[in-house]
């Protein structure tokens, strides 16, 4: 079984994926090939030496795991992103009838309707907080 080939773009740089079985990543036998920056930061992990440096590295290496660990910080900011760019496509669609929230599974409706509710109670929270230099 082989795991997904992930692929992130960091500070303008593609960071590149590597494909490895899953039971590979959990022992932490493979030796990715690393690919830096020109300020050393490793921005990719491959399959193949692609540079030519034929630097390894272990999975399980610090330097690694800080890489893989800013690469799901940035997928997981990436999909919080994402979902407001659904929600408001999901609004705009409503809004030229093009479909009504009615036609969406229940669970869907729901969790639409709250967030819109939750948003709306921050904004008003937001239009009460004035600072100090607005206070007469």
């Amino acid at each position: 079984m082989t795991g997904f080939i992930f692929r992130v773009e960091c500070c303008g740089e593609v960071l590149h994926g590597l494909k490895v079985s899953l039971a590979e990543a959990e022992t932490a036998s493979v030796m990715p090939h690393i690919v830096r920056n020109a300020n050393g930061n490793i921005i990719g992990l491959t399959e193949h030496d692609q540079d030519g440096s034929g630097e390894e590295l272990s999975l399980s290496h610090p330097d690694v795991q800080a890489f893989l660990e800013a690469a799901k910080s940035q997928l997981s900011s990436s999909d919080t992103e994402t979902i407001r760019v659904i929600e408001d496509l999901v609004d705009v669609l409503i809004a030229k009838k093009v479909i009504l929230l009615t036609d969406l599974p229940d669970a869907a409706q729901q969790k639409l309707s709250e967030r819109q509710r939750m948003r709306s109670e921050l904004n008003d929270l937001g239009n009460l907080m004035v600072d100090e230099e607005d206070i007469l």
